[in-house]
């Protein structure tokens, strides 16, 4: 079985004694998912910690959206989910599988029972892990069994390992055992029948983490959105750190010494929710910046009778942006089906996908010149159905394509699925910082069936983001990758790419 990556989104909540402690905070949980599921709409799930149940950890997931998955649009039945799955702690999750099986079992928390309170658990994971491989053959030599390919299994069965005996080991080393041992991407959510919750982010920092309190209330989450939507004032949690409550309070700790950063660059342009911020730096206020940056390398100069229209839509807020600069009407051309999930990242579907996605709207596009902008360029799929449908079905005079970072040129081991070398539009070894001569991306262009191409360059994506080079992981674009294993794994896909 092919090994499953997952993209997803994870909260957690716990009501200490400090404030109201009869609090059921699992409606607070879903709220919060619903924030977050654009991190993931593919299945979504709960587990809460209630001592006076027999079961005193209890999950709830299935396939689905959030509001599929708790019956969000049958009161009667949500409420008895809530009171069946109350709680004074709770761990949340919203899920993509970007490959693999689409399995109800594969929904996270990932729960593993047992009579020993402090060694029955559930986990909630957001990442990946690069070395993957190695530790699921060391796994499988001592005996375990891989039940569903996935880095959320792989973590579970570490952690199983490491709370054996009979003395519970502190969060803190267990952080760092696990630090040791992965790597790669990993946020994660623990809870265990104790009571004890903790939420990790990895020492890179590479994928977001968030957390506020206020009357005992503690929310940790994916994205500052969820604390925003709750009036709460956030943090994010450091990497490296660990954020450990019980119904005394909370703390946080850190684990793994403080090392050079390497922030995922794809959250601000592409997944990251528009009111979120992340490292202090607001998603909005980054894609309006590429907008601007865009604009001032325009170079066309006859460009009066020109509308700029966006794939939409995380690149919306680059095309307005962009329109704005530059003194040009910004309009609707295309209309996006939001119960189709996004292309980027189906990449079973992909082309299934894109031809329900959008629909280009005739009677605003018909006999126009465009500047069509989107977000990020990587094997052009979606980007090329899109332009075929605006010549056929939009009837549009002239096409000119911008794209708001440079393309993607070499495969993700961190998270989001990038796809192999030979599958990108652009080729290996392209330079982000180079400005291309203009017969590069006029074949760029060709192949896209556009009449012009241009995208930003990584040193003004940089600017935009406006946090330093060093501080982001931008190895998808310029092959430095900030792991040992995933510089290995790019030098084994170079290898196959050159054979």
């Amino acid at each position: 079985m092919d090994r499953l990556k997952e993209e997803c989104g994870v909260v957690a909540v716990y009501q200490t004694g400090k404030g109201n402690s009869a609090r059921n905070v699992s409606p607070i949980v879903v709220r919060a998912l619903l924030d977050l599921q654009n991190r993931g709409q593919l299945s979504a799930g709960l587990s809460s910690y209630n001592p006076s149940r027999d079961r005193i950890l209890q999950t709830h997931k299935n396939l689905g959206t959030v509001q599929e998955v708790f019956h969000l649009n049958q009161s009667h039945k949500y409420h008895r989910l809530m009171d069946e799955y109350a709680g004074s702690a709770a761990i949340g999750h919203t899920r993509y599988a970007t490959s693999g099986a689409q399995d109800n079992d594969l929904a996270q928390p990932f729960e593993r029972v047992h009579g020993r309170m402090w060694k029955w658990f559930a986990i909630g994971f957001n990442g990946n892990i690069a070395n993957y491989d190695i530790l699921t053959q060391r796994l499988e030599s001592s005996g375990y069994h891989i039940t569903y390919h996935s880095d959320t299994e792989v973590m579970m069965h570490f952690i199983n390992r490491e709370l054996r005996g009979d003395e519970q080991p502190s969060f803190t080393d267990l952080c760092a055992r696990m630090a040791q041992t992965f790597d790669g991407a990993f946020n994660i959510s623990f809870l265990n029948a104790v009571g004890d919750m903790a939420v990790m982010r990895d020492p890179l920092g590479i994928k977001p983490m968030c957390y506020g309190e206020r009357d005992g209330l503690l929310v940790v989450a994916s994205e500052s959105i969820v604390l925003t939507n709750m009036g709460m004032d956030y943090r994010d949690l450091e990497p490296g750190e660990v954020i450990i409550a019980n119904r005394d309070g909370y703390r946080v700790e850190r684990y793994w010494p403080k090392t050079e950063p390497s922030h995922c660059f794809f959250e601000w342009i592409y997944f990251a929710n528009l009111v979120s911020v992340l490292e202090g730096r607001s998603v909005y206020k980054v894609r309006h910046a590429i907008g601007r940056e865009l604009a001032e390398i325009e170079p066309l100069h006859e460009r009066d009778d020109h509308i700029v229209i966006s794939v939409p839509e995380t690149a919306d807020t680059v095309a307005n942006s962009f329109g704005f600069h530059l003194g040009l009407p910004t309009m609707k051309g295309l209309l996006r089906n939001r119960y189709v999930g996004r292309a980027f990242i189906d990449g079973e579907n992909r082309a299934d996908t894109v031809r329900v996605k959008y629909t280009p709207l005739t009677e605003i596009l018909e006999g126009k010149k465009i500047f069509l902008v989107d977000d990020t360029l990587v094997r052009a799929t979606t980007l090329k159905s899109v332009i075929r449908d605006l010549r056929e079905r939009g009837k549009v005079r002239e096409i000119h394509v911008r794209i708001g970072c440079p393309p993607i040129t070499g495969p993700c081991y961190y998270g989001i699925d990038l796809p192999t070398i030979s599958e990108l539009f652009a080729p290996p070894f392209t330079n982000g910082n180079d400005h291309p001569e203009p017969a590069a991306l006029k074949r760029m262009a060709d192949e896209l069936d556009a009449d012009s191409l241009v995208y930003l360059t990584l040193d003004r994506l940089i600017k935009a983001i406006g946090l330093p080079n060093k501080g982001l992981c931008l190895a998808c674009l310029d092959s430095n990758y900030p792991t040992p294993m995933g510089r290995e794994k790019y030098a084994e896909a170079l290898r196959a790419f050159a054979s």
